[in-house]
């Protein structure tokens, strides 16, 4: 697993060159933010150890399989780091796919892994998890959230964004990395949430899916408008 410092307080960890998880420096040790897919936690312990800190707490931003894959294994080795992720979320990992009023009617995409740990903290937008600010970014899935640490303007977003194949809001399609895209459950709420990310006016954005950029406004901007462009299209073959 290659371990990539990014600031004062965030460290990038990535499997197979394409799946991050984050560790987030505390006062009292780490907070990972997602587990990766399945066989990912003994990497991450030994880059927790190798970094000098446990890990106090899980983080997950959304529920697909890529992100919750190795959420039981820590469990397993960690039993006190307990296990946050939003209430909206919480439902997916518990099998419940039905849609709220209000929510874009559409099919859920993407592979949602049950889990057998349980979640101490359902979270909801404005809450914190120690230094991090919890930001409602739903789009790729209905209760995807994002993490702001004001520290430093760290923006760890999950796939709201992606990387990898080219910088794209979720649902985008980038030919050479499709998966995010093939993976969202709805982008004209994944464009909403894309601007409001921006809003924050993050100094790096760190994501699944690729290397962390480093003052992205411009490169967000960029993928902002080609969101629009996409929604254009569809709306005007509707």
């Amino acid at each position: 697993m290659r371990i990539t410092p990014a600031g004062s307080f965030l460290t990038q960890l990535t499997r197979f060159g394409l799946i991050n998880v984050y560790l987030v420096r505390e006062y009292d040790g780490f907070t990972l933010i997602d587990t990766g897919i399945g066989g990912s936690a003994p990497a991450i312990l030994n880059a927790a150890r190798t970094l000098g800190a446990p890990i106090r707490r899980i983080l997950l931003t959304h529920a697909h399989g890529d992100h919750v894959g190795s959420v039981d294994a820590l469990h397993t080795l960690l039993p006190d780091a307990e296990l946050l992720i939003s209430a909206r979320e919480a439902r997916l990992l518990n099998g419940d796919q039905t849609l709220d009023p209000g929510e874009a009617h559409v099919p859920l995409r993407g592979s949602f892994q049950p889990i057998s740990t349980p979640v101490a903290r359902a979270l909801s937008d404005g809450d914190t998890v120690g230094s991090l600010q919890v930001v409602a970014a739903p789009g790729h899935t209905p209760g995807h959230i994002a993490l702001y640490d004001p520290r430093d303007g760290s923006l760890i977003a999950g796939d709201a964004f992606q990387t990898a194949g080219g910088v794209a809001v979720a649902g985008v399609l980038r030919p050479l990395f499709p998966l995010p895209a093939l993976a969202t459950w709805d982008l004209p709420t994944a464009l909403e949430s894309a601007r409001h990310l921006l809003d924050l006016n993050p100094s790096r954005l760190a994501i699944g899916h690729g290397r962390v950029l480093e003052a992205p406004q411009e490169a967000i901007r960029r993928a902002i408008g080609g969101a629009e462009r996409t929604v254009g299209r569809v709306q005007a073959q509707a």
